[in-house]
């Protein structure tokens, strides 16, 4: 559901702007409002996570942004999808680091990749439901009411449900009894509910300590710092749809392109994920970064073949649907082929929490500005005029131009986010023995 709501509101881009006579500029802000907010408030998860069972934060976060979807469908004017927009953002801060943490105690260390996977797989298909959803409902009328608002306000519905299910039914693995997944992760969580139930001023401080440690590990640091380059194209990407519209393509069309990318997003996470746990095995202090650096390099040719040399034309339909596929075939790998493993294996346990937490507060908060750029550059350097658009058949020239805007945002961050990998050649190695090494002096502790 949180992928669905994620894709409702770029796969409605051009009926938003129609509603209220925006351009993308300010399409964009909505996106970098939502994921600034949403940065920002990304440490909260941590705090709360330590106090509460998380079920109960899952729920209330799900509920915040059910509200704020429902909200952006019943707004009548721009600064009130602004506002809602940001209170959606809240409610991801909330849900996503606590669902990671959750999936994380879920699993036994030779299955959690499966778990996430299965997330991951899950969430792709959610947000090829959603994108589906609203493009085809964005063109039709239902009781009068326009379908891209319905299609907001029956998407925040099934939220609220899914919501009101996690806070009755699910359990926190922390109070599973008698399953201990891993002894020293239980002890670590169990010191953490000590702690945090002595006083509020020691939750500030373990949620201080947690920061400093992995602040000061350099594969943290330089996994952050490629995060913010490399998420800035996948945030600009919000515009396709818009774009296949603008070029003339149908709600249906425009949604199976769409789909058919998600589609090779998701099987390209699980066939990222494959291929560098066996070149792991093959070079396990660099076979993850080669398989990372291939995909961010992969986005330099395919962004450029998309939106520079294919022609503007629905004539292109089939060459435009390989593209897309095999674009998100070879350029979703990072999570899964490197960040996510790479984590886990450097970064300390009892941290996991707040650690997601401030990795999604960094590159969420940084990466949003990638948005409203796109729009800024469509309008006041590529020449984007949204009065000049045709509501059927959009325009082709303005297609052009946010064409140009997107280039600029997403092939020049694949090649930064590509060479910032390198340093982990040198640090990863070094990282990971570190940690191995206080993980063996903790158990001879203990």
């Amino acid at each position: 559901m949180e992928r669905a709501d994620e894709n409702l509101l770029p796969s409605v881009y051009k009926e938003v702007s129609e509603a209220f006579s925006v351009g993308p500029s300010d399409l964009g802000y909505l996106t970098f409002i939502r994921n600034f907010v949403q940065g920002l408030s990304s440490p909260l998860a941590g705090v709360l996570v330590i106090s509460y069972d998380r079920p109960t934060v899952l729920a209330i976060g799900t509920l915040c942004w059910a509200l704020s979807t429902a909200a952006v469908g019943a707004s009548q004017h721009f600064l009130q999808v602004a506002f809602w927009r940001a209170v959606n953002g809240f409610g991801l801060a909330i849900v996503i680091p606590a669902l990671q943490s959750f999936i994380a105690d879920s699993y036994k260390d030779s299955v959690r990749g499966t778990g996430f996977g299965l997330v991951n797989l899950i969430g792709n298909l959610g947000g090829i439901g959603g994108g589906v959803l609203a493009t085809i409902m964005a063109g039709q009328q239902y009781w009068g009411i326009p379908g891209w608002r319905c299609a907001f306000i029956m998407m925040a519905t099934l939220s609220s449900i899914i919501g009101f299910l996690v806070f009755l039914f699910v359990v926190d693995p922390r109070k599973t009894i008698g399953v201990p997944h891993d002894s020293h992760e239980s002890s670590d969580r169990d010191e953490l509910i000590e702690k945090s139930n002595s006083s509020t001023s020691s939750i500030w401080t373990e949620s201080w300590t947690a920061m400093q440690a992995v602040m000061k590990v350099k594969t943290f640091q330089i996994i952050v710092m490629q995060g913010i380059v490399g998420s800035l194209p996948w945030t600009a990407m919000v515009f396709f749809a818009m774009w296949f519209e603008l070029i003339g393509f149908n709600h249906n069309s425009t949604a199976f392109l769409l789909s058919l990318f998600a589609i090779g997003c998701a099987l390209g996470s699980l066939v990222g994920g494959l291929i560098a746990d066996r070149m792991s095995r093959t070079y396990p202090h660099s076979g993850r970064i080669i398989c990372a650096q291939f995909s961010a390099f992969m986005g330099i040719p395919f962004s450029w073949f998309l939106l520079k040399e294919i022609p503007l034309s629905v004539n292109s339909y089939h060459i435009f649907a390989v593209t897309v596929f095999l674009m998100g075939l070879t350029i979703s790998w990072n999570g899964t082929a490197a960040n996510a493993p790479m984590f886990a294996e450097v970064v300390p346990v009892k941290h996991r929490t707040m650690i997601y937490a401030f990795d999604r507060a960094f590159e969420g908060s940084l990466s949003s500005f990638a948005a409203p750029l796109v729009g800024i550059l469509s309008e006041r350097m590529f020449g984007y005029d949204s009065n000049s658009i045709d509501p059927v058949k959009g325009s082709v020239q303005q297609a052009s131009a946010l064409s140009k805007g997107l280039l600029s945002m997403m092939a020049v961050p694949f090649g930064l986010c590509c060479l910032f990998y390198s340093p982990l050649y040198k640090f990863f190695r070094q990282d990971r023995e570190n940690a191995r090494i206080a993980c063996s002096k903790e158990a001879e502790m203990i």
